[in-house]
Protein backbone atom coordinates (compact mmCIF):
# COMPACT_ATOMS: atom_id res chain seq x y z
CA UNK A 1 0.00 0.00 0.00
CA UNK A 2 1.36 3.19 -1.25
CA UNK A 3 0.87 6.25 1.44
CA UNK A 4 -0.11 9.37 0.48
CA UNK A 5 3.17 11.82 1.89
CA UNK A 6 1.43 14.76 1.90
CA UNK A 7 1.00 16.47 4.68
CA UNK A 8 -0.59 20.17 5.47
CA UNK A 9 1.82 22.92 6.10
CA UNK A 10 1.63 24.13 9.54
CA UNK A 11 3.83 27.51 11.30
CA UNK A 12 7.45 27.01 11.78
CA UNK A 13 8.38 27.77 15.63
CA UNK A 14 11.40 29.91 16.35
CA UNK A 15 10.60 32.91 16.45
CA UNK A 16 12.68 34.61 18.77
CA UNK A 17 14.44 37.45 17.72
CA UNK A 18 17.49 36.76 14.78
CA UNK A 19 19.86 38.11 17.29
CA UNK A 20 19.42 35.80 19.72
CA UNK A 21 22.23 33.48 20.13
CA UNK A 22 21.25 29.41 19.14
CA UNK A 23 22.68 26.87 18.35
CA UNK A 24 22.23 25.93 14.29
CA UNK A 25 19.98 22.69 13.51
CA UNK A 26 22.62 19.45 13.62
CA UNK A 27 23.30 16.35 11.19
CA UNK A 28 20.06 14.74 12.87
CA UNK A 29 17.42 17.50 12.40
CA UNK A 30 14.55 16.82 10.74
CA UNK A 31 13.31 19.12 7.28
CA UNK A 32 11.47 21.57 9.34
CA UNK A 33 14.41 22.24 12.50
CA UNK A 34 16.62 22.62 9.68
CA UNK A 35 14.59 25.07 7.17
CA UNK A 36 13.56 27.47 10.47
CA UNK A 37 17.15 27.72 11.63
CA UNK A 38 17.88 28.98 7.91
CA UNK A 39 15.47 31.10 8.17
CA UNK A 40 16.23 32.29 10.82
CA UNK A 41 20.03 32.68 10.66
CA UNK A 42 20.18 33.58 7.12
CA UNK A 43 17.15 35.29 5.91
CA UNK A 44 16.19 37.40 8.62
CA UNK A 45 19.77 38.53 9.08
CA UNK A 46 21.58 40.95 7.27
CA UNK A 47 24.15 39.70 4.63
CA UNK A 48 27.07 41.92 3.69
CA UNK A 49 27.24 40.96 -0.08
CA UNK A 50 23.44 41.91 -0.50
CA UNK A 51 24.10 44.83 -1.98
CA UNK A 52 21.34 46.65 0.88
CA UNK A 53 20.80 47.36 3.91
CA UNK A 54 18.54 45.42 6.24
CA UNK A 55 17.77 41.51 6.15
CA UNK A 56 18.30 39.20 3.17
CA UNK A 57 14.37 38.53 3.24
CA UNK A 58 12.29 41.84 4.79
CA UNK A 59 9.07 40.07 5.25
CA UNK A 60 10.54 36.76 6.69
CA UNK A 61 10.99 37.77 10.55
CA UNK A 62 7.56 39.10 10.70
CA UNK A 63 5.86 36.11 9.42
CA UNK A 64 8.49 33.74 11.79
CA UNK A 65 7.22 35.78 14.46
CA UNK A 66 3.45 36.64 13.93
CA UNK A 67 3.32 32.27 13.29
CA UNK A 68 2.22 33.17 9.26
CA UNK A 69 5.46 31.74 7.83
CA UNK A 70 4.45 28.00 7.24
CA UNK A 71 6.05 24.70 6.65
CA UNK A 72 6.18 21.27 4.84
CA UNK A 73 8.00 18.10 3.79
CA UNK A 74 7.52 16.26 0.87
CA UNK A 75 9.06 12.89 2.45
CA UNK A 76 8.87 10.53 -0.92
CA UNK A 77 11.33 11.18 -3.41
CA UNK A 78 9.58 12.95 -6.76
CA UNK A 79 9.67 11.47 -10.12
CA UNK A 80 10.71 14.93 -11.56
CA UNK A 81 9.96 18.43 -12.28
CA UNK A 82 6.28 17.21 -13.33
CA UNK A 83 5.06 15.73 -9.77
CA UNK A 84 6.81 17.85 -7.63
CA UNK A 85 4.77 20.85 -9.65
CA UNK A 86 1.74 18.74 -9.00
CA UNK A 87 2.64 18.55 -5.30
CA UNK A 88 2.58 22.28 -5.24
CA UNK A 89 -0.44 23.02 -7.32
CA UNK A 90 -1.76 20.80 -4.47
CA UNK A 91 -0.46 23.83 -1.85
CA UNK A 92 -1.47 26.51 -3.75
CA UNK A 93 -5.16 25.46 -3.50
CA UNK A 94 -4.29 24.30 -0.07
CA UNK A 95 -2.61 28.36 0.72
CA UNK A 96 -5.51 29.71 -1.66
CA UNK A 97 -8.28 28.39 0.32
CA UNK A 98 -6.64 29.43 3.80
CA UNK A 99 -5.86 32.83 3.11
CA UNK A 100 -6.38 35.19 6.60
CA UNK A 101 -5.92 38.51 4.66
CA UNK A 102 -5.86 38.24 0.77
CA UNK A 103 -2.23 39.39 -0.47
CA UNK A 104 -0.62 39.60 3.37
CA UNK A 105 3.09 39.92 2.55
CA UNK A 106 3.95 38.58 6.05
CA UNK A 107 2.77 34.54 5.02
CA UNK A 108 4.29 32.66 3.15
CA UNK A 109 4.62 28.56 2.74
CA UNK A 110 8.32 26.71 2.20
CA UNK A 111 7.77 23.21 1.15
CA UNK A 112 11.28 20.85 1.93
CA UNK A 113 12.15 18.49 -0.83
CA UNK A 114 14.53 16.40 1.28
CA UNK A 115 14.73 13.16 -1.00
CA UNK A 116 15.36 14.79 -4.21
CA UNK A 117 18.99 13.82 -5.05
CA UNK A 118 22.46 17.00 -5.57
CA UNK A 119 22.19 15.72 -9.57
CA UNK A 120 18.50 16.84 -9.29
CA UNK A 121 18.50 19.70 -7.78
CA UNK A 122 18.94 22.13 -10.89
CA UNK A 123 16.88 20.03 -13.26
CA UNK A 124 13.65 18.97 -10.60
CA UNK A 125 13.54 22.02 -8.50
CA UNK A 126 13.86 24.94 -10.85
CA UNK A 127 12.29 22.68 -13.66
CA UNK A 128 9.30 22.59 -11.53
CA UNK A 129 9.71 26.52 -10.62
CA UNK A 130 9.74 27.26 -14.07
CA UNK A 131 6.89 25.30 -15.11
CA UNK A 132 4.66 26.91 -12.35
CA UNK A 133 5.43 30.41 -12.25
CA UNK A 134 2.66 31.75 -14.83
CA UNK A 135 -0.07 29.72 -12.94
CA UNK A 136 1.21 31.06 -9.57
CA UNK A 137 1.68 34.49 -10.52
CA UNK A 138 -1.70 35.14 -11.79
CA UNK A 139 -2.95 33.81 -8.18
CA UNK A 140 -0.80 36.85 -7.40
CA UNK A 141 1.27 34.44 -5.48
CA UNK A 142 5.27 34.22 -6.05
CA UNK A 143 6.81 30.82 -6.17
CA UNK A 144 11.05 30.48 -5.52
CA UNK A 145 13.60 27.50 -5.50
CA UNK A 146 16.22 27.50 -3.38
CA UNK A 147 18.11 24.30 -2.74
CA UNK A 148 21.98 23.85 -1.77
CA UNK A 149 24.08 23.94 -5.03
CA UNK A 150 25.00 27.19 -6.75
CA UNK A 151 21.67 28.40 -7.83
CA UNK A 152 22.36 30.33 -11.57
CA UNK A 153 20.14 33.51 -10.52
CA UNK A 154 21.85 36.13 -9.05
CA UNK A 155 21.00 38.93 -6.90
CA UNK A 156 19.66 41.86 -7.81
CA UNK A 157 22.00 44.49 -6.32
CA UNK A 158 25.02 42.15 -6.46
CA UNK A 159 25.14 39.66 -9.02
CA UNK A 160 28.00 37.79 -6.77
CA UNK A 161 25.25 36.99 -4.52
CA UNK A 162 23.65 34.14 -4.92
CA UNK A 163 20.60 34.54 -2.88
CA UNK A 164 18.48 31.10 -3.87
CA UNK A 165 20.94 28.93 -2.02
CA UNK A 166 19.14 27.08 1.25
CA UNK A 167 19.99 24.13 2.82
CA UNK A 168 17.52 21.70 1.17
CA UNK A 169 15.80 21.43 -2.07
CA UNK A 170 12.64 23.94 -1.14
CA UNK A 171 9.82 25.83 -3.27
CA UNK A 172 8.44 29.19 -1.41
CA UNK A 173 5.23 30.68 -1.72
CA UNK A 174 4.37 34.09 -1.32
CA UNK A 175 2.29 36.97 -1.67
CA UNK A 176 2.99 39.05 -4.25
CA UNK A 177 4.32 42.71 -3.37
CA UNK A 178 5.07 45.84 -5.59
CA UNK A 179 8.93 45.28 -5.37
CA UNK A 180 8.16 42.04 -7.38
CA UNK A 181 8.25 43.80 -10.51
CA UNK A 182 12.02 42.74 -11.56
CA UNK A 183 11.72 39.46 -10.82
CA UNK A 184 8.39 39.35 -13.07
CA UNK A 185 9.26 37.67 -16.73
CA UNK A 186 8.16 40.39 -19.43
CA UNK A 187 5.55 38.38 -20.80
CA UNK A 188 1.79 39.82 -21.07
CA UNK A 189 0.75 37.35 -18.92
CA UNK A 190 3.02 38.49 -15.89
CA UNK A 191 3.06 42.27 -16.15
CA UNK A 192 -1.07 42.02 -16.31
CA UNK A 193 -1.04 40.32 -13.04
CA UNK A 194 1.12 42.62 -11.45
CA UNK A 195 -0.91 45.51 -13.19
CA UNK A 196 -3.99 43.84 -11.74
CA UNK A 197 -2.80 43.49 -8.38
CA UNK A 198 -0.61 47.29 -7.77
CA UNK A 199 -1.86 49.53 -10.92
Amino acid sequence: MITDPWEPPRPLTGGEAPDTAREPAGAGSGPLEVITCWVRDHLCRPHPDLGRPGAVCPYTRQALEGGRLLGAVWAARPDGPEQVALVMRRYLSWFVAHQDGAGDPHRALLVAFPEVDERDWESVIEGAQRRLKPSFVRHGLMIGEFHPGPPAAPGIRNPGFRPLHGPLPILAVRPMVRSDLPFLDQAPWSLDAWTARFG
